[in-house]
């Protein structure tokens, strides 16, 4: 089946060379692959193409809610549904829908195309009594890109939550039975497997120059991994040994001899006041210095520190690693993922609701930006970073100063795996079933608010000690001033 269709594909293509030339070649909107997770190692799914023109301001209409990211190639988008397992193709020229399609359980992975064919991964996030991760059926699909129709079926013992990855005639899949797949593309059949020894449950495998990183979690120590595809074995692991949460969720990124990623550690540490002030404003951090002052404790609840590592891609050691800060932890999706632009590396924490800019060689800060609850990747282009949240807003900064240039509704819940960027059109998935396409241009200039957004650039130092600590020192000098006057009166 698959041969007979390459084949016809490539006579097609002979008659398009031998009677097509004398015709424009139309501009594709996206690209002509997407070989894995969010188009390329840096985790930045952008795409511009010479000659593409034209305004797009589309709602593209599933029926359950979408958590993966929308994979655009030519001229058609590919978008999956969370529970309901149910594929999409749609033209975004027209708007319309080519095919639908389904896949035996959840889709969390993105749909990528190679070679004329689809590959997504399906399964849910429930355990085993063993501890595999992933109930009732879990696998591989492999779907034809023009009909929709199911050309194989690979079936694995636990969850296929993260996008497959291509590389070299192999795609690549990491699961929740512990293993590393390598499955044959055209017929479906295993290659070969190793056993990871680590559950991953959504860390999407990027592969560079032959070496695929992924991030494991349960059992104890979460660990990362370099694989060497071509050797077939571990080339390295790092276990992280204070991580708890996260780096099984985490599809890394790559910058030169860096690999990128995030991950959530257990902390007896206090939330930063000035967190506390950027976030929920003066009154809340005065109330938490008394708090503190009384020796009250801060909260019942567990806190959580959000860490980001940088691994030597060679050797996995630890390069450089810094705190994102500390807050409550949060139901899923618990630590965002990064993204390479130049030379910082963006990522939304979920954990302290706030968006960064660091320098990917040192880990340094750039800026940062209190939101909502955040948990997608970004996706930045021609200066400017797209950040979304929860609240369905989209925010547009500038990358290199942080200043905020524009934030749009959207609308919806917007999916946990972030938006892309195809030819100037932000194009982002919601959990009420809509895949919005919108020019970033759009987006510029407007500043929406929605009901309970708490969204906030952080404070100068100035207005941050000024306001904290310079009133009450104010207040209490000019006490202690009226103090005196009156004892000085009351002496005379």
């Amino acid at each position: 089946m698959v041969l007979r269709r390459v084949f016809l594909k490539g006579i097609s293509i002979t008659v398009l060379l031998l009677f097509g030339l004398s015709f424009p070649i139309q501009a594709q909107f996206g690209p002509d692959e997407w070989t894995q997770y969010r188009l390329n190692t840096e985790n930045n799914p952008v795409f511009n193409s010479e000659g593409k023109k034209g305004s797009y301001d589309l709602k593209l209409k599933t029926e359950n809610e979408i958590r993966s990211t929308p994979v655009v190639v030519g001229d058609n988008v590919y978008i999956g549904n969370h529970k309901s397992g149910d594929i999409y193709s749609y033209n975004l020229e027209s708007g319309k829908l080519n095919w639908k399609s389904k896949a035996p359980n959840w889709l969390h992975s993105e749909i990528i195309y190679v070679n004329d064919q689809l590959f997504v991964g399906y399964g849910n996030r429930f355990f085993q009594k063993d501890g595999t991760r992933g109930t009732q059926e879990s696998g591989l699909l492999s779907l034809d890109p023009e009909t929709g129709e199911i050309l194989w079926d690979f079936d694995t013992k636990g969850e296929v939550m993260p996008t497959p990855a291509y590389y070299k005639d192999t795609v690549y899949i990491t699961t929740g039975d512990r293993h590393l797949y390598g499955v044959d593309p055209k017929t479906g059949q295993e290659k070969w497997n190793l056993d990871l020894g680590n559950v991953v449950s959504m860390s999407s495998p990027n592969i560079k120059d032959g070496i695929l990183y992924v991030g494991g979690g349960r059992p104890q120590p979460y660990t990362f991994f370099g694989v060497d595809l071509r050797k077939r074995e571990i080339l390295w692991k790092t276990e992280l040994k204070g991580v708890m949460s996260g780096l099984d969720d985490v599809p890394p990124a790559i910058y030169g001899d860096l690999v990128i990623t995030t991950a959530v550690e257990e902390t007896d540490n206090k939330i930063e006041l000035r967190k506390v002030y950027d976030h929920d404003g003066l009154a809340a951090t005065y109330k938490e210095m008394l708090r503190r002052a009384a020796g009250e404790v801060q909260s019942d609840k567990q806190l959580y520190e959000h860490k980001i590592y940088a691994m030597n891609t060679k050797s996995g050691e630890i390069v450089w690693e810094k705190s994102l800060g500390v807050g409550e932890m949060v139901p899923n999706n618990k630590s965002g993922a990064p993204v390479v632009y130049k030379d910082s590396v963006y990522v939304g924490s979920p954990i302290t609701k706030k968006f960064y800019s660091l320098d990917a060689k040192t880990g340094n800060g750039n800026w940062g930006y209190y939101s909502n609850v955040t948990k997608a990747p970004p996706a930045a282009d021609k200066g400017i970073v797209y950040f979304t949240d929860v609240k369905g807003l989209v925010y547009a900064f500038d990358t290199e100063s942080g200043k905020l240039l524009g934030k749009k509704l959207f609308g919806g819940k917007l999916a946990p795996s972030g938006p892309v960027i195809m030819n100037d059109h932000l194009i982002v998935g919601s959990q009420d079933g809509y895949v919005s396409v919108k020019p970033t241009e759009s987006i510029m200039g407007k500043f929406d608010v929605v009901k309970g957004d708490v969204s906030t650039k952080e404070a100068s130092d100035i207005e941050y000690y000024g306001l904290v600590y310079g009133i009450p020192i104010a207040i209490i000098v000019a006490c202690i001033m009226l103090l005196s006057l009156i004892i000085i009166k009351k002496k005379k």
